[in-house]
């Protein structure tokens, strides 16, 4: 696991580079924010977490399944991740901070220009926080064990 990279993976770079073509501007990995986001825009006082869909625990996700070896050991190390997530958004959004969760699947999913329109219409909206996955963008209100309680707002 140690040659498992936690930064500049390629859904990332593939967003980074997307968003900053657009004209955003942002900080990487700040370490002072719960969580230590992967990207930051002070500007729109947002925080975005790109997740893989393994290592985070994506559920109902093509991606993400228990590995058959040593499954004990992969299901309470995902779990600690996701309760990890689940503390990190929560002591953001406490703070003020609005928080997007982009997982790897939507990566796959939309061609780099239509995940930039997705995540600047949510910039420019009111919700404070969001996931974007390969099923879409869908907000929620509050967080719990996961990364979201499964209720949807309706989209505006």
């Amino acid at each position: 696991m140690a040659r498992v990279r936690s930064e500049d993976t390629k859904p990332e770079l593939v967003l980074r580079k997307a968003l900053h073509a657009i004209g955003y501007r942002f900080r990487l990995h700040v370490r002072s924010l719960p969580g230590c986001p992967d990207i930051v825009m002070r500007k729109h006082r947002c925080a975005i977490f790109i997740n893989g869909c393994f290592w985070h625990g994506h559920a109902d996700c093509k991606h993400f399944r228990i590995p058959k070896t040593r499954p004990e050991f992969w299901a309470a190390k995902i779990a600690s991740n996701r309760e990890r997530d689940r503390r990190a958004i929560e002591a953001l959004l406490g703070g003020g901070w609005r928080v997007l969760v982009v997982w790897e699947c939507a990566t796959r999913a939309f061609q780099a220009d239509n995940l930039i329109s997705i995540i600047a219409a949510w910039l420019q909206g009111p919700e404070t926080s969001a996931e974007l996955s390969s099923g879409g963008l869908s907000t929620y209100r509050t967080v719990t064990s996961g990364i979201s309680s499964g209720e949807q707002e309706p989209s505006r």
